[in-house]
């Protein structure tokens, strides 16, 4: 039997099977990247629900995980040279599980790449920027006379999804006819923009046919729908 019990972690969130990754999470677009990867890897999981509503992000024990208090994170038992590896970041544990399983990173270099530089773009572009306007469009921004910053995350928006949707012309997915971690990454984000954050109309995403294509293609995906709402919220 795998002993974890020399992470801290594991006394806020048990494992009960701790041969299994362990994914501590929230079903946001950063966090249900690592379920549907996981999902789509069809790897032995077993999920843990963050909860911010309790600040569980802000524990002892999550903090011992990921000091940058942010979902998601991983323990994988079975990390390099069989021995447990702690890991934060979405993108990095992306990256992490492709080379593991030897899946959706490319198969070669060039597409390797490709993906990286994708993954990257979700990462400094698309994440921060979609969670601006929803911020300013959904929540407390909506409150502010000076629409200026709203306005700005949006322009800048839009401008992102003129790049995907340029890019996506004659493309089934983000490298072409494979998809991929920069896929896993991306679509989350988009889904949230026009979904929870419920701001399609005000960046014009009827214009961009190529991502809305695409977007439904991903969401269409079982693992997809799995993941979307893994882990349970209480």
């Amino acid at each position: 039997m795998t002993d974890l019990s020399r992470f801290p972690i594991t006394r806020k969130w048990p494992a009960a099977h701790p041969e299994r990754l362990q994914l501590y999470s929230l079903p946001t677009p950063n966090g249900v990247k690592v379920s549907i990867m996981l999902e789509e890897l069809g790897l032995p999981y077993e999920p843990h629900l963050v909860s911010f509503d309790r600040n569980d992000q802000l524990s002892p024990e999550f903090l011992s995980l990921n000091p940058n208090n942010k979902i998601p994170a991983i323990l994988d038992p079975d990390g390099p040279g069989g021995k447990p590896l702690a890991l934060f970041e979405s993108g990095a544990i992306l990256l992490y599980l492709a080379e593991k399983s030897g899946r959706f990173l490319g198969a070669d270099p060039a597409a390797r790449y490709a993906a990286i530089q994708w993954l990257m773009f979700q990462m400094g572009g698309v994440g921060p920027m979609f969670g601006q306007v929803g911020f300013f469009h959904k929540f407390a921004g909506k409150d502010w006379e000076d629409k200026r910053p709203r306005d700005r995350y949006v322009a800048e928006s839009r401008r992102l999804l003129k790049v995907l949707d340029q890019h996506l012309a004659g493309r089934a997915w983000m490298l072409g006819g494979d998809y991929s971690i920069a896929d896993i990454a991306t679509w989350p984000w988009v889904n949230n923009l026009v979904g929870f954050y419920g701001a399609g109309e005000l960046v014009g995403f009827a214009e961009f046919a190529n991502v809305t294509r695409v977007l439904d293609a991903f969401l269409a995906r079982p693992a997809v729908q799995r993941g979307l709402k893994i882990p349970l919220r209480n």
